[in-house]
């Protein structure tokens, strides 16, 4: 675990240059960590993987950092030129903590990089498929995907949990591990996470 609070220590302050820059992203990451971890206990995840779980989730975005302000902070929705700028954000997080020092930059590295892969290998920066797509970044994406539905944006109102479950469905075997979802949708029946102040 030392290894970890290492890499966590470097990953700061990284952390705190996006969250100058958009504190909205550093909510929705810290709200995204928590989501993921709960998950992660629901699928038996060790002690260890856990802490990595945590953490790649906290530092998912990080790669927004390199994306212009007038993408990154828009009030609306974006075109495609910007979309293609911001979809740039998990392959260069990714080298970012990958260039850091420390036993497990490498996993962690992977987790931001794949977050945006689809089950169906629809997604990017790779187009991995199935379980090619590491397990850590399955459940990354289930939770990313649900926080940003459930929180108000300057263009659209928040998604209500029913109204975000049945979308989540409705892609699993595309975007989402069937599986996961299951697992997912079990845990907000019982947890109070889907009950965040921040959500609609």
């Amino acid at each position: 675990m030392e290894e970890v609070e290492h890499l966590e220590i470097q990953l700061r302050a990284l952390s705190l240059a996006l969250r100058e820059r958009d504190l909205d992203t550093a909510r929705h990451s810290l709200r995204t960590s928590a989501l993921a971890r709960a998950l992660g206990e629901e699928c038996g995840l060790d002690r260890h993987q856990l802490a990595l779980l945590e953490l790649a989730a906290r530092v998912h975005d990080l790669g927004k950092i390199g994306v212009p302000d007038r993408v990154l902070l828009k009030p609306g929705p974006l075109d495609a030129d910007e979309w293609a700028l911001m979809k740039q954000h998990s392959e260069s997080g990714g080298r970012l903590v990958q260039r850091l020092s420390g036993d497990h930059v490498d996993t962690v590295g992977l987790i931001v990089r794949h977050h945006h892969e689809a089950f169906d290998g629809s997604g990017y920066p790779d187009g991995l498929a199935g379980e090619d797509i590491p397990l850590l970044a399955r459940i990354v994406a289930l939770a990313d995907s649900y926080d940003a539905m459930a929180v108000a944006r300057p263009y659209r109102r928040p998604k209500t949990h029913p109204e975000i479950m049945t979308i989540l469905h409705s892609e699993s075997g595309s975007h989402f591990d069937p599986h996961l979802l299951g697992k997912f949708s079990a845990l907000l029946k019982t947890s109070p996470l889907n009950a965040h102040p921040d959500y609609g």
